[in-house]
């Protein structure tokens, strides 16, 4: 076996970096806690400080409100006979059957700039957008129970999701609403550009009212059952196939804490180019907000026991 000669190694020798006396060399110890965040990653409170609000979460998460939401869209018309024509079908039809039933025999009376089928069809498309928005995120924590036991994510975003796919209804619904308007020669008014506030203000009330019912629903099961006949007596407590000038003036107030009231009262009079009636509008704005309010704290304050009770 060959050994390396002298010159060889005196070469390799020289090629070696050489180590400073000065040189500090740290420990792995100092090198690890420099490497380390400011403020921790997790921060654990005890309940006695109360609610925590987490809004910074709902922004961090943003895309995947986006995601969640895109896919209620692909799965709700996902192996379906009629797809899109159901979401015109139901108000349609339905505007069809009260237009036969209540304009042709109760001889409700509308005015002249909005009349009955167009009266129907606007305050159906609103309900018919919150109602379904209302059922399909009763029971979305509990159809997602895999991803909220196993990944963090704010757990609002799974009913907001399903509120939000509704949205793609209302837009291809309104299509009829168009329609309808050409057709009984609506006027085009400075009032129209108001229709995507009550828009607003009816998607605020329903994820208000979903996120309520939600997180109820994780622990009260049987709410599930009693929702489609809370929903029923809603449509008949607003004036959605009715006008609430018929209501008498002693049962106006009944009217009044509806909030779902001011938004239609609000949508029809943008779509018929009337005076709007502004303290009706605010009183249920400010319902809306109150109630939006309430079930952000309700649903965060419950939010820490789904994973158990789901």
């Amino acid at each position: 076996m060959d050994l390396p000669n002298s010159e060889t190694t005196s070469r390799h020798f020289e090629a070696a970096p050489a180590i400073s006396p000065r040189a500090e060399i740290k420990p792995p110890e100092a090198t690890a806690h420099a490497s380390l965040p400011d403020a921790p990653l997790v921060l654990i409170k005890s309940e006695e400080t109360g609610v925590q609000l987490n809004l910074g979460d709902l922004w961090a998460y943003r895309e995947l409100l986006y995601f969640l939401t895109l896919r209620d869209i692909k799965v709700r018309y996902k192996q379906t006979l009629l797809g899109v024509a159901w979401v015109i079908i139901q108000p349609l039809f339905t505007m069809l059957l009260f237009t036969l039933v209540f304009n042709r025999l109760a001889q409700f009376d509308t005015g002249p700039a909005l009349p009955y089928p167009l009266f129907a069809y606007s305050g159906l498309l609103l309900w018919t957008f919150l109602s379904n928005g209302v059922i399909n995120s009763t029971g979305s924590l509990i159809s997602n129970t895999n991803l909220i036991t196993k990944v963090y994510f704010p757990r609002m975003f799974i009913p907001a999701a399903a509120i939000g796919a509704g949205l793609v209804d209302l837009a291809i619904a309104s299509l009829i609403l168009v329609a309808l308007a050409l057709y009984y020669g609506v006027a085009l008014m400075w009032g129209l550009l108001l229709l995507p506030l009550f828009v607003g203000l009816t998607l605020l009330l329903a994820l208000g009212t979903g996120l309520l019912v939600s997180a109820l629903t994780v622990k009260y099961r049987d709410l599930r059952h009693v929702l489609p006949f809370m929903i029923q007596f809603w449509l008949f407590a607003s004036p959605v196939i009715y006008p609430a000038s018929i209501v008498p003036e002693r049962w106006r107030w009944l009217l009044a804490v509806n909030p779902l009231t001011g938004v239609l009262e609000g949508f029809r009079a943008a779509l018929a180019g009337r005076g709007f009636d502004w303290p009706m509008i605010i009183i249920s704005a400010a319902l809306i907000v109150g109630l939006l309010a309430l079930a952000f704290y309700v649903f965060r304050r419950t939010e820490d026991t789904f994973a158990d009770v789901i």
